[in-house]
């Protein structure tokens, strides 16, 4: 109840009365009181003025199952919510969820987490109020050899979200960063289990830095985040429901042929270091060479200083501009 109050407010700018509020929702006054409280107590500004009723005066940087709930404008993405204020990692959390039957497109948020991870399972930092820290769970049909890719869709959809939702303009770094004038604000992680060369489920968990105001000495020159960006602080919920629209969106084309052909376009116009000089990190030997975009199977297409193109397979190699992160 207290989020179909929510969304009421937010759909109207005037002042709601309590009998108005009882009568749509087929609740009562003392119901109405109790939901205004609690939503007083997350962070909205809620002004009460006799005979004339309720009133959402500022949205606050809230992060609650029922802001969320208003928030979503999706089909399946995020139709199973679940909400932390405070957990280990989202990613542990979507596979404790998926392990006893969470349905596919399940949505794990948390507002902070203890035991972030990132690529090669470096620790990320997820204070309270700073980021996103979501995580999806997914059941796809496809095999495993094809799941990988879903961390070049989630990129797409975080820049899209992103664009969305602030006007900002972020990149993608293949295969699994998101920049902003070179730095980075997103990092993705996929995990899989499979069984009997069958996925059992994909979690796909996106790390997006928001609201950080500085980072550790050995990161700070190639991270950032959207408000160190856009100067001022910016609110979490509307990029987390735009991300998780436009996931829906390219998942679903995505599934059509389980590649990148029908995402590859889009893709490449969006990638950080497309046409840009490259250092690719192999540990069979580093080389230099131009990027040219991806594949239909989301390798990165590199052609070398001696005209050879090769694709990069992610995994344990890295990709790294000549003079910078990008």
């Amino acid at each position: 109840m207290k989020a179909e109050i929510l969304k009421v407010l937010k759909e109207n700018k005037g002042y709601l009365s309590g009998q108005q509020l009882c009568e749509s929702l087929g609740v009562s006054r003392t119901a109405v009181w109790k939901a205004m409280g609690q939503l007083k107590e997350e962070g909205y500004q809620i002004e009460a003025v006799r005979n004339r009723g309720y009133r959402l005066v500022e949205t606050a940087d809230v992060m609650t199952t029922a802001e969320l709930r208003t928030m979503l404008c999706t089909k399946w993405m995020g139709a199973g919510l679940e909400y932390f204020d405070e957990t280990d990692s989202t990613n542990i959390q979507a596979r404790r969820l998926a392990e006893n039957g969470a349905p596919h497109g399940t949505l794990v948020v948390a507002d902070c987490q203890t035991a972030g991870k990132g690529r090669r399972g470096r620790s990320w930092v997820s204070p309270h109020g700073t980021g996103i820290w979501m995580s999806m769970v997914l059941r796809p049909a496809f095999s495993p050899a094809h799941a990988s890719m879903l961390t070049l869709v989630a990129g797409m959809a975080v820049v899209k979200g992103i664009r969305m939702a602030t006007g900002l303009e972020p990149m993608i770094k293949w295969p699994n960063d998101a920049v902003l004038r070179g730095r980075k604000i997103c990092g993705i992680l996929t995990e899989m289990s499979t069984e009997d060369d069958c996925i059992r489920y994909v979690v796909t968990g996106i790390g997006i830095n928001v609201n950080t105001e500085s980072f550790p000495p050995e990161i700070a020159s190639t991270a950032t985040s959207l408000k160190l960006e856009m100067g001022e602080n910016v609110k979490r919920s509307p990029i987390i429901a735009a991300v998780a629209e436009a996931f829906e969106e390219y998942y679903e084309i995505f599934t059509k042929t389980c590649d990148m052909s029908g995402l590859k376009e889009e893709y490449d116009q969006v990638l950080a270091n497309r046409d840009c000089q490259v250092c690719v990190l192999d540990p069979k030997g580093e080389y230099r060479g131009r990027a040219l975009g991806i594949d239909s199977e989301g390798s990165l297409l590199v052609e070398r200083e001696d005209g050879h193109i090769v694709s990069v397979i992610s995994g344990e190699v890295s990709v790294r501009g000549i003079y910078g992160y990008v």
